[in-house]
């Protein structure tokens, strides 16, 4: 959040204490690059690293030590550098077949959440599984509705929430949670880590008690192995994944203090490595139970190495608005770029997360994030961080229908989709691809940054704009496309305007696709 500095939200942000993020910050800090000259580079280190590429004949790359390795590649085409890149990086396993069901229903309300889900379900809504953030319980904060950050089930805010999980397995529905590396310091788990000496220390050599606004936590120090070893056990697996949790965010990631003591190294060095070590981990719980490819977690922090570990990634902290680089064309930029650098699977909250000085969601803003999200890896909604002051899915019946249409469809693009889980495992290629990778002799297509392939067939262009009743899409050259609404059929290397009411967004299937059969028979 932050980046855009020409929104009125941003100007009152920094004007009060910083918004929080800027052009220089990034959740996923890893010194890599592609050019479209056709071949990639990477500074094998964790040190900050700053990389200035305005001159046109050298780049500049700044580096606060000297890597370990400057790795280069060169390859005949787009493709070719991601798959090595990912044979470098790792690649995740298979995205889990269960959440082609549907959508994976965000709520924070409670035992209420369940009522809540089946009406959605009743009203057509497709449903893989429901995500209950609060499932720990919750705090009142200046910031709005905030976790409270004790890595256990809440009786009082769930009640009879085993029985609720059983419930919901029986009919095909997943129940996902919510987990960080921190424990909040008036939380029981705090008390317990706290005596084994777990938790990152300060200048003093005390634990680190980091000020969330509102409240303090302990960060757990992953380079600790029993600590690693507690977290693991107590949490992911005694209170999550044995409990009957199927999937969970883990949060957060990119937060060491550059000043904290750690049992093992440099924070300055580890702070941009923090999230593999983090993805790490929940990766082993995981699959220390046998449920790799079948239990879930995501996160919207990376570095070098992360993608062999997290298999889904999302895009951060959205803000509810159409602004280009903080609110929905965001999380499309940060799909297009994970998926450069071998992180197959992105998606965002829908309808985005953050709320502030009188910033709220649209029905529109809403019904257009949906219309995009049905077009990638894994569809999931968010209510944000002030659930009470703004538009939900099922705050209306007009936008419940608008949003249970896109599960339908979102469902019924489930064949195509493990297709393209096939070319994620074998060859690393992202869901989500910038033009040029497809395209790589279609110079038009390298700059585009709002509109991407879902695979090598589908191109979509989603409407980022208030009020926008008609929208521009660029076709890349060397294919002929089809608009999935009207089925007129264009020829490529052109930009074309299209009908794009709500519920219609700028959607092309590729002539010639194996999938045309599939793409014909779409629900309108």
């Amino acid at each position: 959040m932050g980046r855009d500095k020409s929104t009125w939200t941003t100007w009152q942000a920094d004007k009060s204490g910083g918004a929080g993020g800027d052009y220089s910050k990034t959740y996923y800090p890893q010194p890599s690059f592609i050019s479209s000259r056709r071949y990639a580079a990477h500074l094998d280190t964790s040190a900050h690293t700053a990389l200035d590429f305005r001159r046109s004949d050298f780049h500049e790359l700044e580096c606060w030590e000297v890597p370990n390795r400057l790795e280069l590649w060169a390859a005949t085409d787009i493709a070719s550098l991601v798959e090595a890149l990912t044979v470098r990086f790792g690649r995740p396993p298979p995205l889990p077949v269960w959440t082609d069901n549907g959508a994976i229903i965000g709520l924070k309300d409670g035992a209420r959440s369940f009522e809540r889900l089946n009406r959605m379900i009743e009203a057509g809504v497709q449903v893989s599984g429901l995500w209950c953030e609060d499932w720990a319980g919750v705090r009142r904060t200046a910031f709005g509705t905030r976790l409270f950050w004790n890595w256990e089930w809440s009786a009082e805010r769930y009640p009879d929430l085993p029985r609720h999980i059983a419930d919901l397995a029986e009919r095909r529905i997943r129940f996902l949670a919510y987990a960080n590396p921190y424990l909040s310091t008036d939380g029981p788990l705090f008390a317990e880590a706290d005596a084994l000496g777990l938790f990152v220390r300060n200048d003093t050599a005390r634990t680190y008690h980091l000020d969330f606004g509102g409240f303090t936590a302990g960060m757990v120090d992953f380079t600790n192995p029993d600590a690693t070893r507690w977290f693991i056990d107590r949490i992911l697996r005694r209170n999550m994944l044995d409990f009957g949790i199927a999937g969970w965010m883990a949060d957060f990631g990119e937060y060491l203090p550059t000043d904290a003591q750690l049992a093992n190294g440099d924070a300055m060095l580890l702070h941009n490595a923090w999230p593999t070590l983090w993805a790490e981990l929940n990766a082993r719980a995981i699959a220390e139970t046998g449920r790799t490819s079948d239990a879930l977690f995501f996160m919207r922090a990376g570095f070098t190495g992360a993608p062999r570990h997290c298999p889904l990634l999302w895009g951060g902290d959205q803000s509810v608005d159409f602004s280009r680089h903080d609110g929905l064309p965001s999380a499309l930029c940060a799909a297009l770029s994970s998926g450069l650098m071998g992180n197959p699977y992105h998606h965002s909250d829908v309808g985005g997360y953050t709320s502030l000085f009188g910033n709220r969601r649209t029905p529109e803003l809403l019904m257009r994030w949906a219309e995009m999200a049905a077009f990638t890896a894994v569809m999931r909604t968010h209510e944000g961080n002030r659930p009470d002051q703004n538009i939900q899915v099922d705050s209306s019946p007009g936008l419940l229908a608008h949003f249970a249409r896109m599960t339908v469809l979102f469902r019924a693009l489930a064949p195509y989709r493990r297709a393209l889980v096939s070319d994620a495992v074998t060859r690393g290629l992202p869901m989500q691809r910038a033009l040029c990778l497809e395209f790589p002799d279609d110079t038009n297509g390298y700059a585009v940054q709002d509109q991407f392939l879902l695979g090598p067939d589908l191109l979509v262009a989603p409407v980022e704009s208030e009020a926008a009743r008609a929208w521009s899409a660029y076709l890349p050259a060397g294919a002929d496309w089809t608009h999935l609404w009207s089925g007129a059929t264009h020829s490529g290397g052109r930009h074309v305007t299209v009908s794009a009411a709500l519920g219609e967004p700028s959607v092309f299937w590729r002539q010639g696709s194996r999938f045309e059969e599939l793409f014909r028979g779409l629900p309108a």
